[in-house]
């Protein structure tokens, strides 16, 4: 059996389980999970971590589960059984996606598409961390979406644990709280507090990440100053329609962030020098900063804010 058929024979069994589990899903709540917990004895830990798994992989809530296993197993052991499932499912994902589809993908995509897989790609476990702590995409359809990059698949296991944790943290002890609330358990006020004070933590490190796939950064006052004493190269990486059509800065070097790391080349000589990225904003910019300092080049600085705020000015 080859493996392009054993690869469909996975996708339609895969498509078959995915059908059956969301038709279901509405079935699944926390009264049912508690039923079959226990029932289940020493074994709950392992069939709960299994659930998890199996829930993340088939695209049924995960929310469900994490508040779960704060009701269940309590704050401490609610966090780590949710970690280790909700890490060990994505990771599933990812692999099944791997398997099944990335030589596909790799063939076949351009355009748009072929530019965020290179910026996911350029940015490695940074853009991870950055969608694991901010909700932008459904998390059961980002483990699939990431396994079709070549990201590292440490790099993406290690990274989903560590920034999946504060929101794990937060939503586990939400559930333990409501279960408290509900059985007048003692210490009411301070579980309560203590769920508040990790769903802002969880809230506030989006931001801290954001900085880090930034990395070091500038304003336009200072990119100004450097222009002025001729320091920097401005490089603008925008697309060459958007350099010619939009405005840029005098003397900056136009590379577009989708094909950079193909043309490296052309900033050889710069490599121990100051050089000074624009794009529209500075999105695009904080991959072109990672793709630089990737390949060694000492002194990379993003533009924050970008043209927009060169033109303003």
């Amino acid at each position: 059996m080859n493996k392009r058929l054993i690869q469909i024979i996975i996708i339609l069994l895969l498509i078959i389980a995915v059908s059956v589990a969301i038709y279901y899903r509405d079935f699944i709540n926390v009264d049912l999970l508690e039923q079959w917990l226990d029932q289940a004895g020493w074994w709950a830990p392992a069939i709960f971590i299994v659930l998890y798994i199996s829930a993340t992989v088939l695209f049924l809530p995960g929310s469900v589960f994490t508040l779960a296993g704060g009701v269940f197993f309590g704050p401490y052991l609610g966090i780590l059984y949710n970690l280790t499932g909700a890490t060990i499912g994505a990771a599933l994902s990812f692999l099944i996606a791997r398997y099944l589809a990335s030589d596909f993908v790799s063939q076949q995509s351009g355009g748009r598409l072929k530019q965020l897989i290179n910026g996911v790609e350029a940015e490695g476990w940074r853009f991870v961390a950055f969608v694991r702590l901010v909700p932008l995409f459904p998390f059961n359809l980002l483990n699939y979406a990431l396994g079709l990059t070549k990201i590292r698949f440490s790099e993406y296991v290690l990274a989903s644990f560590i920034f999946m944790l504060p929101g794990a943290a937060a939503y586990t002890y939400i559930g333990y709280a409501g279960r408290n609330a509900l059985s007048g358990g003692d210490g009411l006020i301070k579980n309560i507090l203590i769920a508040l004070a990790l769903l802002a933590v969880a809230l506030f490190l989006p931001r801290f990440v954001a900085t880090l796939r930034r990395g070091p950064s500038i304003d336009i006052d200072e990119l100004k100053q450097r222009l002025d004493e001729q320091v920097t190269l401005v490089l603008d990486v925008r697309s060459d329609k958007e350099f010619h059509a939009d405005g840029h800065i005098d003397d900056a070097l136009n590379i577009p962030v989708e094909v950079l790391d193909q043309q490296l080349s052309k900033l050889e000589t710069y490599k121990t020098q100051s050089i000074s990225i624009v794009c529209k904003t500075d999105k695009r910019s904080a991959v072109a900063a990672n793709v630089l300092l990737k390949h060694g080049f000492e002194d990379v600085r993003v533009v924050r804010g970008g043209m927009t705020d060169w033109n303003k000015q």
